[in-house]
This record gives C-alpha cells, structure tokens and sequence, in this order.
C-alpha cells in the first residue's frame, strides 16, 4: 500500500521506517529540512536502539523516502498518518492540538482520490470527530477523506520492536472500508497473531489516555509506598516484591524511585484531566492530580535528601548526577526527572558535574548552564556526592571500587533503586535511597513536605525548555510522538 506518515519525529521516522520495512511504499513528511536531509540519508536524527538498521534497510529497498511537501503527500497516499506531536498548551493542562490542525489544513485540501486519514498521535477523546466535520469543509469535491484513530503505545527504547511486533492494534473506525484498510496495512502482525481490537474511534483516542493513566498511577502509587517507608523505616523494595506476587497487581512498574517523565506520560494525564473537566466528568479523575504530584514530590525529595547529605548546604559542594534523560536507551531529556533535580542541584549553588550515554547534547541544549562531561570518571573525579538518576546499563556495571579511587566522598544516592547496594557499600561507599532505610540503624526520614529552596521547574517550562532533535515539530519543524 502507499502510505504517508506526517511528522517523522520519533514516533512518525519509527513508524514510516517499520512500515516499509514490511512491505509499503511510504513516503515520510516534516517540515524541518534538516531532518529530513538526516533521515533521507540514513542517518537518525535521535537515538533508539535498532532504529539505525531499520532505517537503513527501508531506504535501501526503495520502499521509503522523505520529503517536505504536503501536495506531494497528498498525490502519494492512499492512507495518512498523522503523527505529529501534541504538547501541553502553555497555561493550560489541555494538549495543544495545533500541529494535527495544520497537518488536516494543508494535506486535505490537495487531495485528489480518496483516502483514509489515520491518526496516531494521543490526542483528547472527541478529536476524530472534529476532525471529520473539518475535514468535510476543507475536502475537494468528489474526493472522499475518512478519519479513523489507531493509537501508538510505543516504548522508548524498544520502539522498533513495539512497531513491528506489538502487543495489541488499536483501530477506531466509523466504517467497515476502513476498518478493512487497517487490516490489510497491519496482515503481517495479524498474521502473526498479534491481537486487533476493532472498536470506534472514542474508545480508540481514550485507550492511550487510560493506559498511561494506569501506569503513571501504578509507579506514583509505589513512589507514595516509599515516602510511607521512610516515615516508618522499612523497604519499598521488599514492599513491592511481596506486593508483585499477587497475580491481581504484578511487579511490573513497581519500581520507587525518581518517578516518570518524558514527553507522554506527565503531559497525556495532565491533558486528560483537562478532557474530563469539559466533559463534566473532572471528579472521576480528580485521582490523577494526586498521582501527578507524588510524582513531582520525587523530585524535591530527592533535592532534600541530597541537602542532607551534604549537611544542610549544596553551595560549593562537588556533585555528580549520573543520567541526564527521563528514562534509559534514549536521548530524550523532555520533562526529565534527573535533569529536573541537577538543574536544582546547580539553583542551590552545587558544582555539579552531568554525565548521560546518549544525553550530553539535549541536556546542553536544555540547560546550558550545567557543566556536562562526556566520561563518567572525569563527572565523578573530586566529587562529595553522587546521584543515580537515570537506570542506564552503564551505571549498573560500574567498578565501584574504581570510582570510589576518584571521588573525594564515596557518598551516593540511588535515586531509581536499581544499583547493588551491597556491593557500593563493600567498596566503601555510604549508599541512601528514598524508601530504604540504611543499616543498622536507619536514617532519619526526609520530611514528605519539607520546603525546599530550590525550586523544581514546572514540567511545561522543563518541556518548552528542551530544544534539539527530540522537541514537538509541525509546522515549526521539530516533530515528537505523543
């Protein structure tokens, strides 16, 4: 089939890549020429493990290009996708809807055959059928253009494998020629067995919304767990091994630590609330504020307890923060927990060191007043303090004896409680962790609602701050998955 993806981000370049990979003529489409010069010639504009070879395979087959121009998209496609970024809309918890207006505005009124215009991105349920009224004004006549929703749930870091060999396909359709059309473009995974859930098009935008809903409910319910911990001196790690053997709960995603982050989860439970409020329903997810703020408390808390440890002051004092993105096997540093907590860190006067595998560049370009360093000994050397705040492999691995031989203070927080403790502490080191409490004796808790000094910039500002690869695009140009 012929194909267009709209926004070649990281949700648009995964998706077009993937689906010429499995047999469609797909032309991908951005704005921002730069990056598609970068994509044209196989070279990925961020960083997704596999992503490279995938590209690179399509490009050569003959079975993918890219171009900036939606007439041309127009002429190419006998299914649109829509996969350019929703934001949070600056003062509001809504997302901003502009980049999926812009992509209908200019493809549709260039169309010449009719087509079947799918979106991907998460958008505020409701949204397919705004768009078919608008769509109805704009189309050419005698040319029809049907809208269906066909929700993303892709995984930084494992995108290419959650595109290729999901684990459900969604697809909201109004009629049985598209709901056929989707079939057809996705026989390979069906073929495979992966499930199809054919549904309409509101229950397909509101899958996405309740299933980041569920799981940033799941990891701020266990962050909640660790603050109880530290009150009452126990262990949310062992807390949550005995919690995840009830079949009805699972460990998954029972991990206490720094919280979640990035460019989906905190904007999308923000952006659903908002939905809801205009529905008249707010009251049923008022939860989601709470579920927002413990995840924010991470933050400040993890500020506190390096204060504490520093003895009450972080002017002057040597600090190291391992991990600049908001998860691991990426370079996204979009609404980031650990470059939240190092841009405080430098607020309160630290000197403070960033090390990240894939980040340096974005974190730069975020927050360009935090020295990054490219070696993890020379971010470590002369150090009082070092904070964990980003799971990568990499950290997990390191010589803590090696590193011990560097620092001035073999002190470390392990803020995403993903380190062997044991070990730090056999090389010599004085390991914290929120919700585990330090042996013998236990430390004292860090206070739930202890004011703090610096201050924990908003995720909007954080999100409206990052700038590179990775940030939202259409029309400007820097187009991001939802």
């Amino acid at each position: 089939m012929r194909l267009t993806v709209i926004g070649t981000g990281y949700l648009g370049a995964v998706h077009a890549a993937c689906m010429a990979d499995i047999g469609h003529d797909v032309l991908g489409v951005d704005v921002d020429t730069e990056k598609i010069a970068a994509l044209a010639e196989g070279r990925p504009p961020f960083y997704e493990p596999g992503f490279d070879e995938v590209l690179t395979r399509a490009l050569a087959s003959g079975r993918l290009r890219f171009g900036t121009s939606l007439r041309e998209a127009a002429a190419h496609g006998e299914v649109h996708f829509i996969c350019v970024g929703t934001p949070q809309r600056a003062g509001s918890r809504a997302a901003d809807l502009r980049y999926v207006d812009a992509v209908v505005d200019g493809l549709v009124p260039h169309l010449t055959a009719s087509c079947l215009m799918v979106g991907k991105s998460t958008v505020p349920v409701g949204t397919t059928a705004r768009l078919t009224e608008r769509i109805a004004d704009l189309v050419p006549a005698g040319v029809r253009a049907d809208v269906a929703w066909n929700p993303e749930f892709l995984r930084e870091g494992f995108a290419v494998e959650d595109t290729l060999r999901p684990d459900r396909i969604v697809a909201g359709t109004t009629g049985r020629e598209a709901d056929r059309t989707l079939r057809r473009l996705y026989a390979p995974m069906l073929d495979a067995g992966v499930p199809y859930i054919a549904t309409d098009p509101n229950t397909a935008e509101l899958v996405k919304s309740a299933a980041n809903s569920f799981l940033a409910t799941k990891i701020s319910f266990i962050n909640a767990m660790a603050e109880v911990c530290d009150a009452a001196q126990a262990d949310v790690v062992t807390l949550a091994d005995a919690l995840g053997h009830d079949t009805r709960i699972g460990r998954r995603f029972l991990n206490a630590g720094l919280g979640f982050g990035g460019g989906c989860l905190p904007k999308d439970i923000r952006a659903f609330t908002a939905r809801a409020e205009e529905l008249g329903v707010g009251s049923a997810l008022a939860f989601l504020d709470q579920v927002d703020a413990i995840n924010q408390r991470q933050r400040t808390r993890t500020v506190a307890l390096a204060r504490q440890l520093a003895g009450g002051d972080l002017a002057g004092r040597r600090v190291t923060v391992l991990g600049a993105t908001f998860k691991p096997d990426s370079d996204d540093v979009r609404d980031s927990p650990a470059l939240a907590v190092a841009a405080a860190l430098h607020r309160e006067g630290a000197d403070l060191r960033v090390h990240d595998p894939e980040g340096t560049a974005n974190a730069r370009r975020a927050h360009p007043e935090l020295r990054c360093e490219a070696d993890l000994l020379t971010a470590c050397r002369g150090s009082e303090l070092v904070l964990h705040l980003t799971e990568w492999a990499q950290y997990r691995e390191v010589d803590a004896v090696k590193l011990a031989r560097v620092v001035r203070r073999p002190v470390l927080v392990d803020a995403r409680n993903a380190l062997r403790h044991e070990e730090w502490r056999a090389a010599g080191w004085t390991v914290e962790a929120l919700g585990r409490p330090s042996p013998p004796q236990g430390r004292p808790a860090v206070p739930a609602g202890e004011p703090l000094r610096a201050t924990i910039a908003s995720p909007a500002a954080e999100a409206d701050r990052a700038t590179g690869p990775l940030s939202p695009a259409l029309p400007t140009g820097r187009s991001r998955r939802a």
